[in-house]
């Protein structure tokens, strides 16, 4: 199976868009924040949705979001009493997703 080289960026390319791509994949850098990227892929979901899902506890939830929420990946949604989270960026979706499935491979 051959492959071809993934593509070069532009030798122009502003060094200002090379730092928000680090930025945006270091606000990416942790199994909590992909896996909570991975669940918002599939729509908006409340905290007690994600501590489930992730099986990890509600304060780590937290902190993670509020990460992603600095980073402008997530957004919040007040509905009732609850927080509902959303991505910010279908975007994001598709980078933590083709990372899972390459990592799977």
């Amino acid at each position: 199976m051959t492959t071809s080289p993934p593509p070069t960026p532009p030798a122009d390319e502003p060094i200002r868009d090379l730092q928000a791509a680090s930025d945006l994949l270091r606000a990416l850098a942790s199994p909590v924040r992909i896996g909570i990227v991975r669940e918002l892929s599939q729509g908006g979901k409340y905290v007690h949705e994600l501590v489930a899902a992730l099986g990890v506890s509600q304060p780590l939830v937290s902190q993670h979001l509020r990460v992603l929420r600095t980073s402008r990946l997530v957004t919040a949604r007040r509905q009732a009493r609850e927080i509902q989270y959303v991505l910010t960026d279908d975007h994001v979706a598709h980078i933590v997703l083709d990372a899972i499935r390459h990592a799977q491979e």
